[in-house]
């Protein structure tokens, strides 16, 4: 009988999470020398090579997919067993790890992570935000299962993953009822000079708003630039600006913000991404997000 050495697993486990050698060595406070022993042997032992250079980082292998979820639920059923022992509770929830990108709507999101929550009442959501290159090193490391984002992983990035595009959204601007007011008059000349809030301009929904103003060579005030689309909308709620929001959510965006819509902008849409690090989709959360947001919320 072949025993495997836990040991070993437990570095290669470590390594996985963390994306590189040399984050697993501190995490796990011993030399990057010791874990790339441990992780030949644990290779020779399975006979499969378990990582490939990818970039700066170490990217899973087919078996070492396979290796990491066998290694994840033993490391998750050690800290179980430590928890029962010591007395703590032990019923184990289903777990779904998310990332989404800073730039994405926060209603949306919701929106859109709504139909992983209805699976199962006990299913726990682990949400993170972050720009777009952290979460996919998190999705390649596998410590997340998807990414939401508003653009798609580029060959550029030179990362393996896999873009869904969920679908796309018209964009209009709103803002408190004096401000929408003045803008409906003569809609799109009535811009000029009207104060505008919007994202900063590493975001795609910018240069879309960006190339659809100087096209129709319009000349608004811009009164704030913003990477938290959040405190975007709150600047716009005291009536500092009009500000730019996702036309297949409006009527939640006009309720929580107390705004009104004051036009929509033609030709200027907003796209989101579900991006895994599998091309078929298998995970059941990820398939109900993927199929509700196609059949209901982008028509």
């Amino acid at each position: 009988m072949n025993f495997l050495n836990y040991h070993h697993l437990l570095y290669f486990w470590m390594t996985a999470r963390e994306g590189t050698i040399q984050k697993a060595a501190a995490r796990l406070h011993v030399g990057q020398p010791a874990i790339s022993t441990q992780l030949r042997q644990l290779e020779k032992s399975l006979g499969q090579k378990l990582f490939r250079k990818s970039g700066r980082t170490l990217e899973l292998t087919e078996t070492g997919r396979i290796a990491w979820r066998y290694a994840d639920e033993i490391f998750s059923l050690g800290q179980e067993l430590t928890d029962a022992v010591r007395g703590y509770p032990t019923g184990q929830s289903p777990r779904f790890a998310v990332g989404v990108v800073d730039a994405l709507p926060k209603l949306m999101a919701r929106r859109l992570l709504e139909p992983a929550l209805q699976l199962s009442p006990d299913l726990r959501l682990i949400c993170t935000e972050e720009n777009l290159p952290r979460l996919l090193e998190q999705l390649t490391a596998h410590q997340i299962d998807l990414v939401l984002s508003d653009s798609p992983v580029t060959a550029s990035m030179n990362v393996r993953a896999f873009n869904h595009p969920l679908g796309d959204s018209a964009v209009g601007l709103f803002g408190v009822r004096k401000l929408a007011r003045r803008v409906r008059a003569d809609f799109p000349q009535s811009l000029n000079n009207i104060p505008l809030l919007l994202p900063d301009r590493s975001t795609a929904l910018r240069r879309s708003l960006d190339g659809w103003l100087q096209q129709h060579d319009l000349h608004p005030l811009i009164r704030g630039e913003f990477s938290d689309k959040a405190l975007m909308k709150a600047f716009g709620l005291t009536g500092e600006g009009l500000f730019p929001g996702t036309m297949a959510i409006a009527d939640e965006v006009c309720r929580q913000y107390d705004v009104e819509l004051a036009a929509e902008l033609p030709h200027v849409r907003e796209q989101f991404f579900a991006i895994s690090a599998e091309r078929r989709i298998k995970h059941p959360a990820v398939l109900a997000i993927t199929s509700t947001a196609r059949k209901d919320l982008f028509l």
